[in-house]
């Protein structure tokens, strides 16, 4: 059976926030990435956490997959459908449920973005630091186990979500987690789900660690002659016990794209851009410190920016890399990879990346999280040529290779999809057969999201 079978019930159940439209399938089909379209057959808006239960108990009964979109911008194809099915579009459960300033904590539906979490939150003096500069659904960063810029202070979304409200492939609703700060009791079932790309459920509700907002914030590039030399200043930084609120690296081809985009007037050099977050006395302290190892390392030019406008502009600058690079090279596309090593092996992981890059000629800029060992390439093609995309396809599948010698992994914070099934058996043994044998139980009909992570 298919979606036809179900699809009086469907109207029934949700009217007109469910439809086959070729417009909306095809808005639902695509992604940030260089995979082909693969369209579902049809696209439901819900807006409860009972329509949503009401709808997988549908779809299970006539073996039709589901699939969760929140914001669509996944780099690893987790939110097409290539098996078809119906897509699950979050946008109206984007409500904040319930704020708790005493336990720094916030209840939210999974369609809420990040930048729109953080508004409402502005006036209680907190903030929900996770970034990965997309500015994506919260239930789609816990579905991909989320981190970004801020990740080397405040944690992933692993660290950020305490507990859940799932939907699970039989319709059934249940709650993980707790709003306590710690619990002993029984399997961490809020870990399982975050990170599982809707293959186990699909997230309805979350409970999220908030932060205070820092009495004063800094930030700061400055250029080196060498990555070898700017990751080697990260490493001395990190293991002083220098706690930055970020730490950011960009290549030199990176910069020349900054310069001719934005005019950021950056030297044309590998640059690592910082920020210090607490109080006054304290950020003038860590930014002092960290200059003086910059220095040791050859680091040069620092230019700071106290004002608020001045830290929007330069993290604007890194948020925006991916659609500065692309435009840059117009009518190219780009397979976006990403892998993560032990800190004491990053710079030989660029290093070795870059050198591969150039033997191949193929262009692909660098940057990163190097305060957590998570670095990105982006890969650029022609897409009218199929051996520019197996060129840059191999590159990435030699970043993964280099990624587990190292004794580090496939993806830091991208995820598996689709892109990167095919790795999951070397990174992970007969672990990933352990991963299959609960995705059985609790999926057996394999209506969720299927196709990703698992065989």
């Amino acid at each position: 059976m298919g979606v036809e079978a179900i699809w009086p019930e469907l109207v029934a159940l949700l009217g007109d926030r469910v439809t086959r439209a070729e417009a909306e399938r095809g808005a639902h089909g695509g992604s940030e990435s260089y995979f082909e379209p693969m369209l579902p057959d049809a696209v439901a808006y819900p807006a409860t956490t009972e329509e949503v239960s009401a709808l997988v108990k549908l779809c299970a009964g006539a073996g039709v997959p589901v699939i969760g979109w929140g914001a669509g911008t996944s780099l690893e194809g987790q939110a097409q459908a290539p098996s078809g099915g119906v897509t699950v579009d979050f946008r109206h459960m984007n409500r904040v449920l319930s704020i708790s300033q005493g336990d720094l904590t916030a209840r939210v539906q999974p369609g809420i973005t990040r930048e729109e979490l953080n508004e409402e939150l502005r006036a209680t003096g907190l903030f929900f630091p996770v970034d990965p500069g997309a500015n994506a659904s919260v239930g789609g960063m816990a579905g991909t186990r989320a981190s970004g810029t801020t990740a080397v202070r405040y944690g992933t979304m692993r660290d950020n979500v305490m507990a859940l409200e799932v939907v699970l492939a039989d319709g059934r609703v249940i709650r993980t987690g707790s709003q306590a700060r710690k619990s002993a009791a029984g399997y961490d079932l809020t870990g399982l789900f975050v990170g599982s790309e809707g293959t186990l459920g699909l997230i309805t509700e979350l409970t999220l660690r908030l932060h205070g907002q820092p009495e004063a914030v800094t930030a700061a590039v400055c250029g080196f002659d060498t990555i070898r030399d700017a990751v080697q200043a990260v490493t001395e930084t990190i293991q002083m016990g220098i706690p930055m609120a970020r730490i950011e690296f960009v290549d030199h081809a990176t910069v020349e794209v900054f310069n001719a985009q934005s005019g950021a007037g950056m030297a044309e050099m590998p640059h690592l851009m910082v920020e210090f977050h607490g109080s006054p006395s304290a950020v003038e302290e860590q930014a002092r410190s960290f200059g003086e190892i910059a220095a040791d390392h050859g680091g040069h030019g620092f230019v700071w920016a106290a004002d608020a406008q001045e830290r929007r502009a330069l993290w604007t600058l890194r948020h925006n890399a991916y659609w500065a690079i692309v435009a840059a090279r117009p009518g190219t596309r780009a397979v976006v990879t990403d892998i993560c090593v032990p800190i004491s092996r990053l710079a030989e992981a660029v290093e070795a990346t870059q050198a591969d890059l150039e033997a191949k000629g193929i262009r692909g800029p660098i940057l990163g999280h190097v305060g957590d060992g998570n670095f990105h390439v982006i890969l650029q093609f022609d897409p009218s040529s199929p051996t520019e995309l197996e060129e840059v396809k191999a590159a990435s599948h030699r970043m993964v290779d280099l990624a587990l010698r190292l004794g580090g992994t496939v993806t830091g914070e991208h995820g598996i999809g689709i892109g990167k099934l095919g790795f999951m058996d070397r990174e992970h043994g007969d672990g990933w057969a352990v991963m299959a044998a609960i995705k059985q139980a609790m999926d057996p009909g394999r209506i969720l999201n299927p196709g990703k992570i698992v065989p």
